[in-house]
């Protein structure tokens, strides 16, 4: 099925719970979100399963993450009663990849980094969109200069499929005022400095007045995106 213009237009202008349960109504069984257990995705889960809205809920597990996002999915789980998929990268691929390049090789080069990123998170992202039409992200425009202007809905050239940002416009002032209205649970390391969190060889907390994402992958001076969302997009 294809979106029209007219549809696209008036989701782009729901409310997220409203858009994200008019997708599902469109895609029935077809719709995913990929959750990295930030306060974005955590936002998107509580609308998600507060809702009891058709969305499957998944996040990946890189082999290198911090113990927190380990108790996060635990506590999240507690509290919803809803489970959230987990996809592991190919064992194989990751004792290929340590082998020939080293367990911190991501550390002497963006090409060595990048093929990490891509043995521990994008071909298990792959798996895991086996089969969605919809892809629901929890990407903010206000993250990154890559970011600042991606549209509500866009279509996924690579991937052939819609890629569903609702929470695109939101500030993070709007994501951190819903999580303590709704009390939703959250990674500690946010308090501590750690605005965006990713693995934990790879992410540092910032400095007061530092870009959100200048935590990751810290030593590179450019580059800042593991390759999830590079894809060609309409």
């Amino acid at each position: 099925m294809q979106l029209t213009g007219e549809q696209m237009t008036r989701i782009s202008n729901l409310p997220a719970a409203e858009a994200i349960a008019e997708v599902c109504a469109l895609f029935p069984g077809k719709v995913v979100f990929s959750s990295s257990l930030g306060q974005e995705d955590q936002v998107l889960t509580d609308i998600i399963f507060r809702n009891s809205l058709s969305v499957k809920v998944f996040t990946i597990d890189t082999g290198r993450l911090f113990p927190e996002v380990y108790d996060l999915i635990d506590r999240t789980e507690a509290r919803y009663k809803n489970r959230i998929d987990v996809f592991f990268p190919n064992a194989p691929a990751v004792e290929q990849f340590v082998a020939t390049r080293g367990i911190n090789s991501f550390y002497e080069s963006v090409d060595n980094r990048k093929a990490c990123c891509h043995v521990r998170k994008v071909e298990p992202l792959g798996r895991a969109l086996a089969g969605a039409s919809v892809w629901i992200t929890g990407l903010r425009a206000g993250q990154s200069d890559n970011r600042k202007n991606m549209p509500v809905q866009e279509w996924d050239e690579a991937k052939q499929l819609y890629k569903f940002n609702p929470l695109i416009n939101w500030s993070l002032d709007e994501v951190l005022d819903y999580i303590n209205r709704f009390n939703v649970p959250y990674n500690p390391l946010h308090n501590k400095g750690f605005i965006s969190i990713g693995c934990a060889p790879c992410t540092r907390a910032i400095e007061p007045g530092e870009d959100a994402r200048a935590g990751r992958w810290w030593w590179e001076t450019s580059h800042k995106e593991c390759g999830l969302h590079a894809a060609t997009v309409k």
